[in-house]
Order: structure tokens, then C-alpha cells, then sequence
């Protein structure tokens, strides 16, 4: 988490490099309200469901382009242009450019994460129950002869 955040703030202080803007400047940009917020939960629930889902099913191999291309969809589809990620949003709170949130919005921000991110792993959860461990033991090699 630690260094999740860390990245984060560092990608707000290049962000606001990039648009010249002071470094590290608190975001006025307000956003709230339910709709706003329900975005946010589907966002995040989504996001951990392609994840868990990936896991469970035994193909990790495809989580990395599958965030990419959940966040990026979700970017559009959401109203909340799919933060998604706690770290996310701390760093977007420290940037004034059109990608921030207001340190003020923050928290509910945060909650919605945190409510999704439970839904999104619940639902993988009942929709890809674990194997057996026995069923999941590989059979020792048979030797010939």
C-alpha cells in the first residue's frame, strides 16, 4: 500500500509538471453526490472482480492487460472516471489539474472503493468457488516400465 501511494504521489507531482501547475497543489475539483459515488462502486467492484475472477480460474497470466483494459473502458462508462484505487485517489487529491479530486471528496471516494472492491471480490468469490485442494493436487508422474 505504501508504495502504491508513493507512486501516486509521485504521478501527481509529474502530472502537475506536465501541465505547469505548482507541485503537489491540493485539487478544488468537488466530486460527489450518489450518482458520482455509484460509479465509483461499480468501478472498483468491477476491477476486483476481473482480477479475483483471473485468479480463481488459474489465469493470471492475463491480469495485467485486463486491469489496463478494465480501468481504460471504465474511464468511459463511469462517471467517476473509475479512480478505483485508494492510492489513486490520495494522489489525484494532490493535483489541481482536471484529473483531481478535492481532498474534501476524498473520503467518500475512498468508502465507494472499499464498498466495491468487498462487492467485486464477493461476487468472483460465488462465481468461482475454490477447488478442492484435493481435486487441485497434480497426479505424481508415472514412470514407464
Amino acid at each position: 500500500m505504501a508504495c502504491q501511494i508513493a507512486g501516486a504521489i509521485t504521478g501527481a507531482a509529474l502530472a502537475d509538471a506536465m501541465f505547469a501547475e505548482p507541485l503537489l497543489s491540493p485539487s478544488h475539483h468537488h466530486r460527489g453526490g450518489a450518482p458520482i459515488l455509484l460509479s465509483e462502486v461499480v468501478a472498483t467492484a468491477g476491477l476486483l472482480f476481473v482480477i479475483v475472477a483471473l485468479v480463481r480460474t488459474g489465469r493470471v497470466h492475463h491480469v495485467a492487460w485486463a486491469v489496463g483494459a478494465w480501468i481504460g473502458a471504465a474511464y468511459w462508462f463511469t462517471a467517476s472516471t473509475a479512480f478505483a484505487n485508494p492510492a489513486v485517489t490520495i494522489g489525484r487529491a494532490l493535483t489541481n489539474t482536471y484529473a483531481g479530486i478535492a481532498p474534501a471528496s476524498a473520503p467518500a471516494f475512498i468508502a465507494a472503493q472499499i464498498a466495491g472492491g468487498t462487492i467485486g471480490v464477493l461476487l468472483a468469490v460465488f462465481i468461482y468457488p475454490a477447488a478442492r485442494a484435493d481435486a487441485r493436487a497434480e497426479q505424481p508422474a508415472r514412470l514407464a516400465g
